[in-house]
C-alpha cells in the first residue's frame, strides 16, 4: 500500500492535489516533456533543491564521515542528473514544531535521508540527500501532520521567521506568534506572490533590542510597538523593508514607524504586487526587492506601495485573525513550579547558566536544546519529542541559531530535563555563546561551497568548548557565524566574528582560505552589518579568534562591547594583528595548509605544470591582485573615517588593478588608463566568457562594468559600503579566473554566488 493511500483523508485536500500534480510532473520530466527551467522551478517551489554529492561524504567535524546511502532501494551512485540525491527543505513556520511532527521528521530522516535533521538559520528542517522520486511521498507524511515544503524554496515568500521567545520573553512588546502565523497562511500560494524575479523573506520580532528576528537584514521586518490612542494602547508594528544578506548585504529602510495590526497582511499583499510588477525578472543578481529599494528610494517605494494598497479589493482574511488573538496563546503542559534547590552535579550548573531562560511567566522556563551544527539525529529528535510530551507538550520552537528550545518547563523539572537532555546527548551547554556556532552546509552538500563552513565550525568549537570555563564573559558572549561562500548563507556579515570560505592559488595549488568580517552586529535585530578586512588559510583561523578575543579582553574599556572595540580601534589595527597569519608556506613544509578542515584529501587537488614565461605573467597578475586587495582594505579605511566619495574611488581603483592584472596574461603592456582597461577586460574576458563561473555567469564583471559606468561619488555611506563589497567579490571572481587560467582547479562553487538563502 502507497503512503497515498496509508494516509487517505489525514491530508488535506488543496495539499493532495498539489503533492499529486508534483508527482506527475517528475514523472513528465523523466519523459523530456518538461522544459529543465520550469522544472527547476517546479521543485524549488516543493523545497527540493540539488546539492553536491561527493560520494555520500559529509563533515561531522573529526573527519570524513561516509555515510550509509539510504536504504530505499537506490543504487548508491546516480544513474542520471534526475537520481542524484538532493535537499528537501522543510517549512517550520516561526519555528514552531509539535512531538508528533518531531516524530515524522525522525521517520523522514532515517527512512529517506541520512539519518540527520539539520535545523536552518530560518528556523527551517533540511533533510540531505533525498531522491526526487522519494519526495511526494515524504510530502504526504508530513502534510498529514500539518507541515508543508510548499514555498521553501524558489522565487516565492519563503518561511516566515519570528522570536522563538515570542509569548514568554521578559522584553517583548506583545506576542508576535499570531501575525508571524497569519502571515505565513496568508502570503502562502497568494496570487500575488506567484511572479516574484527571486524569494521575498518576513520577520517579527517582539522587541527592538534583542536579535531574535534579525528584522534588518529581511526584505520585509516588522517590530512590535504600541501607542496611546484615546486612552487606549493600540499595538502595531515598526516595518522595515529591503533588508538582505547574500554577497551584497543591505541594511533594510525603515518603510513606517508605526503600522496598525490590521494593515500587516494588506500592506505585505500591496508590496508582493509592486515586487512582482517593478522587480528585476531578467538578471536574478538584482532581482530581490533590496535592489529595487534602493533603485527608486524609500520614499518613492512606500508611495508606490501606498497607492498599490488603496487599490486593493478589500479582503477579511486580512484581520479575521485579529478577532480572537488570545485563542491562539499557549497553554502550559503543567502548572508552574520554582527552582527551590539546585542539584550538586557541576553540568547542572553550567547547562542551567547558559541553556536556561526564565520567562516572563512566573515559575516557568524556556530550555535551549543546543545542537552541534544545527544537527539532531533520528533518534534524538525522536527521544526529544517523548521529553516534549512529558515535559511542555506542543509548546517546542526552532531558533534561527541552529537550535531547538522547549517553552513552558516547569522550574522544578528543570533537574529531571536535564537528566532525560543528557541521556539523549542533548544537553550540551554553552547555549546562545562563542561556543555555539552558526555555519551553513559549505562544502558538504552545497554546489555552491568554497570551503568547509561546518568543518571549521567543528573545530572551533572544540576548542573554545574545551575551555569555556575559564573565558571571560565578554568574550564567552560573542558570536561566531561561518559560510562557506561569499552568500552569507551563515549570517557571517551580522556576527561580532564572521568568516565565509574562498580561495587563493598558490604555487600551483589552490588553497582554502576564509575571508575574517569584523563590524558586524548581532543584537538590535542585526544592527550593524561587517566588512572583510582579509583572507587567511582555513588553517589559521584558530588563531585569528585567539588573537583578536585576547586583544579585546586585554583592551575593552569598562562595558565596552565587541562591536564598539572594533570601531575604536579600528580595522587597520585588526588587520595588522593578522598580518602575519596571512602568508601560505610551501606545500613540503607545511601540506596541511593545502587541505581544508574535516578532509584528508588535498583541496582543488591538482598541480600544475608551469613554464618560465607564464610563470612570469602568473607573478605579474599575482601582485595585482595583491595591490587590489590593498586599495579594497584602504577603501574600508576610508569609510570608517566617514570619506565615502574616496571610499569609493579606492573600490573601484582595485576593480581597475585587478581586471588589469588578468589581462595581463594575454596582453602584457596594457596600458593604465581605464576605458582601456575595461574595454580590453570586456573584449577578453566577457565576451569571451572566460570571466564566466559555471553558477554566478558574468554577473561579478557587471560590478566593474556598472562602476565604470557611473559618473561622480556614490550616494552615500551605505552605497559606498556596497561598492567595496563589490569590489571585494570581483578580487574572489579575479582569483578564480586566475586559477583556471593558470591551470589549478578551483573548487566546485568558487566564485559563485547564486542562489543565495540568506
Amino acid at each position: 500500500m502507497t503512503w497515498k493511500e496509508k494516509l487517505g483523508d489525514r491530508i488535506p485536500a488543496e495539499s493532495a492535489r498539489e503533492i499529486d500534480t508534483f508527482e506527475n510532473q517528475i514523472a513528465l520530466k523523466r519523459r523530456d516533456r518538461i522544459d529543465d527551467k520550469v522544472f527547476a522551478e517546479t521543485r524549488l517551489r516543493r523545497g527540493a533543491y540539488g546539492q553536491r554529492y561527493d560520494n555520500g561524504q559529509r563533515n561531522d567535524g573529526n573527519g570524513v564521515k561516509m555515510l550509509p546511502f539510504p536504504s530505499n532501494g537506490r543504487t548508491k551512485g546516480p544513474d542520471t542528473v534526475w537520481d542524484a540525491p538532493g535537499m528537501q527543505r522543510i517549512k517550520i513556520p516561526f519555528g514552531g514544531v509539535t512531538p508528533e511532527q518531531m516524530d515524522t521528521l525522525a521517520d523522514l530522516a532515517e527512512e529517506y535521508s541520512d539519518g540527520i535533521c539539520h535545523i536552518t538559520t530560518r528556523q527551517d528542517v533540511q533533510l540531505h540527500f533525498v531522491h526526487l522520486d522519494d519526495t511526494p511521498s515524504l510530502m504526504r507524511r508530513l502534510a498529514a501532520v500539518g507541515i508543508t515544503t510548499r514555498e521553501a524554496c524558489g522565487n516565492t515568500v519563503r518561511n516566515v521567521t519570528a522570536c522563538p521567545l515570542a509569548g514568554v520573553c521578559r522584553d517583548e512588546t506583545f506576542d508576535v506568534t499570531p501575525y508571524a502565523r497569519a502571515s505565513m497562511r496568508f502570503l502562502l500560494g497568494h496570487p500575488d506572490a506567484q511572479d516574484f524575479g527571486r524569494k521575498f523573506k518576513v520577520a517579527f520580532s517582539g522587541c527592538r533590542q534583542h536579535a531574535c528576528g534579525l528584522v534588518n537584514m529581511h526584505d520585509f521586518g516588522a517590530i512590535a510597538v504600541t501607542r496611546e490612542t484615546g486612552g487606549a494602547t493600540q499595538r502595531g508594528f515598526e516595518v522595515h523593508v529591503g533588508g538582505g544578506l547574500g554577497a551584497v548585504p543591505h541594511e533594510a529602510r525603515l518603510f513606517d514607524p508605526f503600522m496598525a495590526e490590521a494593515e500587516v497582511l494588506p500592506t505585505l499583499q500591496a508590496i508582493s504586487r509592486v515586487f512582482a510588477r517593478l522587480g528585476e525578472k531578467r538578471n536574478r543578481a538584482r532581482a530581490r526587492i533590496k535592489f529595487l529599494v534602493a533603485q527608486l528610494g524609500i520614499d518613492e517605494f512606500r508611495r508606490l506601495v501606498q497607492e498599490e494598497r488603496r487599490r486593493l479589493a478589500p479582503d477579511a482574511r486580512w484581520t479575521a485573525y485579529l478577532d480572537d488573538l488570545s485563542s491562539a496563546a499557549e497553554q502550559p503542559l503543567k502548572s508552574g513550579g520554582p527552582l527551590d534547590g539546585a542539584p550538586a552535579e557541576s553540568s547542572f550548573a553550567a547547562w542551567s547558566r547558559s541553556n536556561v531562560y526564565r520567562q516572563r511567566q512566573p515559575g516557568y522556563a524556556v530550555v535551549t536544546v543546543s545542537l552541534p551544527l544545527g544537527d539532531i539525529t533520528g533518534d534524538q529528535l525522536r527521544g526529544l519529542a517523548d521529553v516534549a510530551r512529558r515535559f511542555v507538550g506542543d509548546t517546542v520552537r526552532t531558533t534561527v541559531e541552529q537550535n531547538i528550545v522547549l517553552r513552558w518547563v516547569r522550574g522544578s523539572d528543570l533537574p529531571a530535563l536535564h537528566r532525560e537532555l543528557d541521556a539523549l546527548g542533548l544537553a550540551r551547554p554553552g547555549a546562545q555563546s562563542i561556543g555555539d556556532i552558526t555555519a551553513c552546509p559549505g562544502t558538504d552538500t552545497c554546489k555552491l561551497g568554497i570551503a568547509s563552513s561546518r568543518g571549521l565550525a567543528a573545530e572551533l568549537e572544540q576548542r573554545v568548548r574545551g575551555r569555556m570555563d575559564a573565558l571571560d564573559d565578554a568574550v564567552r558572549s560573542l558570536r561566531i557565524k561561518i559560510s562557506g561562500c561569499f552568500n552569507s548563507c551563515g549570517q557571517h556579515h551580522i556576527s561580532d566574528l564572521g568568516f565565509y570560505g574562498v580561495s587563493r592559488h598558490v604555487r600551483g595549488r589552490v588553497v582554502p582560505h576564509f575571508q575574517v568580517v569584523l563590524g558586524g552586529q548581532w543584537v538590535e535585530n542585526a544592527g550593524a552589518y561587517g566588512l572583510a578586512i582579509g583572507a587567511v588559510p582555513a588553517r589559521r583561523i584558530p588563531e585569528v579568534v585567539e588573537r583578536i578575543t585576547t586583544r579585546f579582553i586585554e583592551d575593552r574599556r569598562p562595558d565596552e562591547t565587541f562591536h564598539a572595540f572594533t570601531a575604536r580601534i579600528g580595522k587597520r589595527a585588526l588587520r595588522g594583528m593578522l598580518q602575519d597569519l596571512m602568508p601560505v608556506p610551501d606545500y613540503e613544509t607545511k601540506p596541511d595548509y593545502y587541505r581544508d578542515w574535516g578532509d584528508p584529501r588535498e583541496f582543488g587537488i591538482g598541480d600544475m605544470g608551469v613554464g618560465e614565461c607564464a610563470g612570469e605573467v602568473v607573478s605579474l597578475t599575482e601582485f595585482d591582485l595583491v595591490g587590489a586587495e590593498s586599495q579594497v582594505f584602504e577603501a574600508q579605511l576610508e569609510l570608517e573615517a566617514g570619506n565615502a566619495a574616496q571610499a569609493d574611488g579606492l573600490a573601484y581603483a582595485a576593480m581597475l588593478q585587478a581586471a588589469r592584472g588578468l589581462i595581463k596574461t594575454e596582453f602584457i603592456d596594457i596600458p593604465d588608463d581605464p576605458d582601456r582597461i575595461v574595454a580590453e577586460f570586456r573584449t577578453r574576458f566577457f565576451d569571451t566568457g572566460i570571466f564566466f563561473d559555471r553558477f554566478a555567469g558574468g554577473k561579478f564583471a557587471q560590478y566593474l562594468f556598472r562602476r565604470h559606468a557611473r559618473s561622480g561619488p556614490p550616494a552615500g555611506v551605505d552605497a559606498a559600503r556596497r561598492s567595496i563589497e563589490e569590489a571585494q567579490l570581483f578580487l574572489e571572481a579575479t582569483h578564480a579566473c586566475q586559477a583556471r587560467l593558470a591551470g589549478a582547479p578551483a573548487p566546485a562553487g568558487a566564485g559563485a554566488v547564486s542562489g543565495s538563502p540568506a
